[in-house]
C-alpha cells in the first residue's frame, strides 16, 4: 500500500551517526530507537556515502526500510533499486590514468564491489583497504579486475597542483565533496543525499514536512539543507551544527534515540 502525506521519512547518516567512531559499533540504544520509529509507521533509511558494497552485515541487520547509497548514486526500498548511477565503463582507463598522472590516490566504489589500486601510500587509504581486505561481508577487487563497475570514489591528492589538474579536467562530470584531511569524495554530477531524498520523497509521496536527517559531517549537508527538520549529532562538524535545527547528544550518548524522541518519532 502506499504510504500517504502523512508518513515521516527518516534518513540517517552512518559514520558518525548511528556507527560510533569510537567503538565502530551500532549501539543496542540506537537499534532500539530506529524499530520504534518504524513501529510507529514511520520510514526509516540509511543515507550514505558508502555505496551498497560497503554495507557490512552489522548495518544491515538493523533492518533499515532501504537506503541512498554513494551519496545519492543508488536508491533501494525493501530490496527493489529504483534508481541507480555508475561511473561509465568507457571511461574508466582514461580515469584511473589521469589519477595516476596527477598522483591522486582513489578507492573505486561500486555496488557489487570496492576496487583497491595496488600500493597507497596514505595512511588513510591504506587503513581502509587492509581493514576492508579482512572483512568477510565486503567484495573487493583490484583496478584491473575484468567488467569494473564503480558508482563514485574517494581520493587522495599527493598535491595541490595534482588535485587542481584532476578537478579541472572533470569538474563538468562530477561533484567534489571535501570532507576535510585532504580527503575528497567524488560523485556523479548532480547526485547527492538531498536528491536521493527528493526521489524517495516523490516515490512514496511524502510532505516535506514530514522529512528528517541525522548527520554529523559534510557530505550530509546536502541533505540536512534539503529536509524539513535537520539534527547534528553532538559529534558532528561546527559547519554542520551550524546549519542544522536540532542539535543532539553524541552517537556514543544515545543521540540517535534522544533526537526520535525530541521530535516524538518515538
Amino acid at each position: 500500500m502506499r504510504k500517504t502525506m502523512n508518513s515521516n521519512l527518516i534518513f540517517f547518516d552512518i559514520d558518525g551517526t548511528i556507527l560510533s567512531h569510537r567503538t565502530f559499533t551500532i549501539s543496542d540504544s540506537t537499534r532500539a530507537a530506529i524499530k520504534q520509529a518504524q513501529a510507529k509507521g514511520n520510514l526509516a533509511f540509511l543515507n550514505t556515502g558508502r555505496t551498497l558494497a560497503e554495507m557490512g552485515d552489522d548495518i544491515l541487520e538493523v533492518g533499515f526500510d532501504g537506503g541512498v547509497y554513494g551519496c545519492g548514486t543508488c536508491i533501494v526500498y525493501h530490496g527493489d533499486v529504483l534508481y541507480h548511477v555508475t561511473i561509465s565503463t568507457d571511461m574508466i582507463p582514461a580515469l584511473q590514468q589521469d589519477l595516476r598522472n596527477c598522483k591522486i590516490e582513489a578507492i573505486l566504489e561500486g555496488s557489487s564491489a570496492i576496487y583497491y589500486d595496488k600500493e597507497y601510500t596514505n595512511p588513510v587509504a591504506r587503513q581502509i583497504k587492509y581493514d576492508h581486505m579482512n572483512r568477510h561481508d565486503f567484495t573487493v577487487g583490484t583496478w584491473e579486475t575484468p567488467d569494473i563497475s564503480f558508482d563514485k570514489f574517494c581520493i587522495w591528492p599527493s598535491s595541490k597542483d595534482g588535485l587542481d589538474a584532476f578537478h579541472n579536467k572533470y569538474k563538468e562530470m562530477f561533484d567534489f565533496i571535501d570532507r576535510g584531511g585532504n580527503f575528497f569524495e567524488v560523485v556523479p554530477r548532480g547526485c547527492s543525499k538531498a536528491t536521493g531524498i527528493a526521489f524517495l520523497r516523490k516515490h512514496k509521496n511524502i510532505s516535506y514536512e514530514n522529512t528528517y536527517a541525522l548527520g554529523d559531517s559534510s557530505n550530509d549537508l546536502p541533505m540536512l539543507e534539503y529536509v524539513k527538520h535537520s539534527i547534528a549529532m553532538g559529534n558532528a562538524s561546527e559547519r554542520v551544527k551550524s546549519m542544522a535545527s536540532f542539535l543532539t547528544k553524541d552517537v556514543d550518548d544515545d543521540g540517535v534515540a534522544y533526537a526520535l524522541r525530541h521530535f516524538r518519532l518515538i
